[in-house]
């Protein structure tokens, strides 16, 4: 399968989790929130804003690129920890620890 294509599974199966979850938003975090230079923006928005606003757009542009895919990555940790503190978000975990597994160094 190309890497791409695996890639866009893993993502869509991200996405459809948090829409299962009811972690989906359809209104925006603000454009301060969004522009947070913390890691995970981690000072204005929860996990899964910051998956749905920062991490699967910037993951959607790279395959609409067809970028390089990241070959050193790893957020299992930091969504496993932010998962105590937000309901519903330990139902991630099996598609976040796919994408680690494949992103980390799988697909090189």
């Amino acid at each position: 399968m190309d890497p791409y294509e695996k890639t866009a599974g893993l993502l869509a199966a991200l996405e459809l989790q948090l829409h299962e979850q009811g972690l989906w938003q359809t209104e925006p975090p603000s454009e301060a929130a969004l522009s947070s230079t913390m890691p995970f923006a981690v000072d204005m928005l929860t996990c899964a804003e910051w998956l749905q606003w920062i991490f699967l757009p910037n993951m959607y542009h790279v395959l609409s690129e067809r970028l390089p895919l990241p070959t050193a990555f790893c957020i299992y940790p930091y969504v496993e920890e932010a998962a105590r503190q937000e309901p519903g978000l330990d139902a991630v975990l099996p598609a976040i620890s796919a994408l680690d597994d494949w992103l980390g160094g799988a697909n090189a």
